[in-house]
């Protein structure tokens, strides 16, 4: 697919909502303070835009994959000009999408290898509502952030040549937005997914009953399968609004979905813990990744999930494909 015809097209709806960079006000009932506040939505992303992608094409042998990837939480609650708060980030704002791509163009390094890549911005909610860590605020402010992330999947689709397979990823947020996409494909889309990779996130008990196209991975090389997985240093640090009721997870060092440990870089032990489904890291500090609002990065190793391993996930995206290939 050529990078003009994934861009191209016109959507008047996204033009109509991005004039003149409006933001428009919603009031939300504040059901701790019970009290009504203003809060300040940003202009909707038009996916038509090339400045709405990052895009890398390195698919020159036409044996890779199409790379969908989903980008994970940057930004802080902000104020308008005027004093009024928002909780998303501003796609039309140019340091929001710096922010995006500094992780995207990492991510990019070792997925768009052999592959063609594609990442969206959109308004993913802010560090402050994952701050509260209740799953009913997330949950609903997160809702048009997926909207953004489902409507940017369609755009791609319309546009790719469907007859390649197709790899989603995403993490944290984009491993939220991952789950979400899953149950929002139809059944000729997931007919071409080689693979879903939910990085630093949860599948539940209720989001498999709402798609059969959540299928959890058993080993490195099957196909149309979802890839799951949270680290932490003892399960004691488990993170309940990333990991709790979580009903899926494979070690991505040896891809097993057992106890059975595996050594990464000749240090580190990676083992699954069946009973909370996660892996637990020994002989691994993880002091490169700082603690954030005192919740993440505090026993847990968040932030690690889609660089630890890397190399791992490298490997196993190339296998995923040549296998779809292989069957189709």
């Amino acid at each position: 697919m050529k990078t003009k015809k994934l861009l191209g097209g016109i959507s008047i709806f996204f033009i109509l909502c991005s004039i003149g960079y409006a933001l428009f006000t919603v009031l939300k009932k504040d059901k701790t303070a019970e009290t009504q506040t203003v809060v300040v939505i940003p202009s909707a992303p038009d996916y038509s835009d090339s400045t709405m992608w990052f895009v890398t094409e390195n698919d020159s042998t036409g044996t890779g994959a199409d790379v969908f990837y989903i980008v994970s939480t940057w930004e802080l609650d902000w104020l308008t000009a005027d004093g009024q708060i928002c909780h998303y980030a501003d796609v039309q704002n140019e340091e929001h999408r710096t922010d995006m791509a500094k992780e995207i163009s990492r991510i990019a390094e070792y997925m768009a290898q052999g592959n063609n890549f594609y990442a969206p911005y959109y308004r993913h909610i802010t560090l402050d509502s994952w701050a509260t860590r209740n799953e009913d605020t997330i949950h609903r402010r997160a809702q048009l952030a997926m909207s953004d992330v489902k409507q940017a999947f369609d755009h791609f689709l319309s546009r790719r040549d469907n007859s390649r397979p197709l790899i989603l990823a995403g993490f944290s947020q984009g491993g939220m937005a991952v789950v979400e996409l899953l149950k929002h494909m139809d059944d000729e889309t997931y007919n071409h997914l080689a693979a879903a990779y939910v990085l630093g996130y949860k599948v539940t008990p209720q989001d498999t009953a709402q798609s059969r196209h959540i299928r959890a991975a058993h080993d490195s090389a099957d196909v149309g399968v979802t890839i799951c997985y949270n680290s932490v240093k003892d399960v004691k640090y488990v993170q309940p609004i990333l990991s709790d009721q979580c009903i899926m997870c494979i070690n991505p060092v040896n891809w097993r979905t057992n106890a059975t440990p595996a050594l990464l870089h000749d240090s580190i032990t990676v083992t699954m813990n069946p009973e909370y489904n996660v892996l637990v890291l020994t002989n691994y500090e993880g002091a490169e990744y700082k603690p954030v609002m005192n919740f993440i990065n505090v026993g847990d190793v968040h932030s690690c999930e889609p660089w630890l391993y890397k190399e791992c996930l490298q490997r196993n995206i190339t296998l995923r494909t040549k296998m779809w290939r292989g069957q189709n």
